[in-house]
């Protein structure tokens, strides 16, 4: 029997590819499906099956991808969408595969028409569950996501399904969700790969409400919807262009480059550290270091803008990959030698200063002038503490907020690490602001008792 979970990195995605006798099915996979086809080719399995739990929001399903590639049958789960490719799984439709079979279960909540696959091992006794974005580990999904009107009828079809559907299987049912701890789809999915049907009735906070009407007053909470969803939404359905129909970026001597960065459609996407980006970079440019990439690409970049790359690497390819899961497929280049050719050439770049903990404490303590802007979450605000005198302005919230941000002081930007403060100072660099600074080390290096902060 073959079971592997296949975990998407900064975007805290699951899919599951599991076989038997040579037979595999495949749920929820990412668009770069490379992985799921070597580890059935390593096991000698043939993947029979796609299903897909719903319409994902965060990033690009691979389903198109991988059936052409292996000829399986693709089933989505809401009927109610039109989508261009595959078929509408039933309520109650069975897949076999081996000897094992996967039954599908209509469970609403999350969307209109999502879906959950019980697994029956080879007793026919329940065995696991891919639950999607309806039940994660002590966590459910969101229902806010097709608006504020329909999250009433969505938290109590989520109810229904988790309730009716889902805890009746018995408490030893293995649960597989699409998403683990840190993903946008959940604001409290624990840090826990697998979980079970009674050990979530044990912890989860959401089953624990006494009746329908209290789990649905409290499940209707409006979260941050990251503004690439509304893209994915789409790509999913419609416009899931394959890999393999992509062209590949170009590599770009300096000079070339150069001659486009005036170019009001291009953009440049710079993934070296905070150090190195804040002693040089490309004018213009938007910082993401390529660990974070997952995680803050939807959010500042744009999807009708060709995407030049300047990475520590020589070829981009990790960037390009996680670019393309999020549906960017407009990478028209790469700078080729990186920065060190950049400057090799002679050609102007700009920088940021970037300020040691000590340092800033010295200035803070000797000075009025200056704007201390705070871009971590408000939990972090809670859990941490808060600096003396900062202005507190999510990251993801920045572009909507610049006009609150004075252009004739000094800045000062503080995160956790530092990381994020280099993405928000980058923001700030193209909207014209000149005296930009970044606190290395963040929070986690602010230990000077003349800097205090606020429990």
């Amino acid at each position: 029997m073959l079971f592997e979970k296949i975990e998407t990195e900064g975007l805290a995605h699951y899919s599951y590819i599991i076989g038997d006798e040579n037979e595999a099915v495949v749920i929820d996979p990412r668009r770069d499906v490379e992985i799921y086809l070597k580890n059935a080719t390593k096991g000698g399995f043939k993947i029979k099956y796609i299903l897909e739990t719903h319409r994902n929001e965060d990033y690009v399903v691979g389903s198109k991808e991988l059936a052409r590639k292996t000829n399986a049958e693709i089933w989505h789960a809401d009927s109610n969408l039109d989508y261009n490719y595959g078929n509408s799984v039933k309520e109650n439709q069975e897949f076999k595969f081996g000897r094992l079979k996967i039954k599908a279960l209509n469970t609403p909540g999350h969307t209109l028409n999502s879906f959950s696959y019980l697994l029956s091992d080879f007793s026919g006794e329940p065995y696991m569950i891919f639950t999607g974005d309806l039940l994660f580990a002590e966590d459910t999904g969101r229902v806010d996501l097709l608006g504020e009107d329909m999250m009433d009828e969505l938290a109590e079809k989520m109810y229904d399904s988790i309730f009716n559907k889902i805890l009746p299987l018995g408490d030893g049912v293995i649960i597989c969700p699409a998403h683990g701890a840190g993903s946008v789809c959940g604001d409290s999915i624990a840090d826990r790969n697998l979980t079970t049907i009674g050990l979530e009735k044990k912890v989860n906070a959401d089953l624990q409400y006494k009746n329908k009407k209290e789990f649905i007053k409290y499940k209707k909470e409006v979260l941050e919807r990251p503004p690439y969803f509304k893209k994915m939404e789409k790509m999913n359905l419609i416009e899931n262009t394959c890999l393999s129909e992509l062209k590949k970026p170009k590599a770009l001597k300096p000079k070339e480059l150069n001659n486009l960065i005036e170019n009001d459609d291009l953009i440049i996407l710079d993934t070296r550290s905070e150090l190195s980006f804040g002693a040089a970079h490309i004018p213009g440019s938007i910082s993401i270091w390529k660990d974070g990439l997952a995680s803050f690409a939807g959010w500042f970049l744009p999807y009708d803008k060709d995407i030049i790359i300047i990475t520590p690497d020589l070829y981009p390819e990790d960037e390009i990959k996680i670019l393309h899961r999020l549906g960017f497929d407009k990478i028209s280049g790469y700078l080729s030698g990186g920065m060190l050719k950049w400057h090799m050439a002679g050609i102007r770049s700009s920088s940021i200063g970037m300020r040691k903990v000590q340092e800033a404490c010295n200035i803070f303590d000797s000075s009025n002038d200056y704007w201390i802007l705070d871009i971590r979450s408000t939990d972090e605000l809670k859990n941490a503490g808060e600096i003396t005198d900062a202005h507190h302005i999510h990251l993801t919230q920045l572009p909507k907020n610049i006009n609150k941000i004075p252009q004739n002081r000094p800045i000062y930007i503080f995160c956790g690490s530092g990381l994020r403060s280099t993405v928000a100072a980058s923001i700030l660099k193209r909207e014209g602001f000149d005296n930009i600074n970044v606190i290395l080390g963040g929070l986690e290096g602010w230990s000077s008792t003349s800097c205090p902060i606020n429990k």
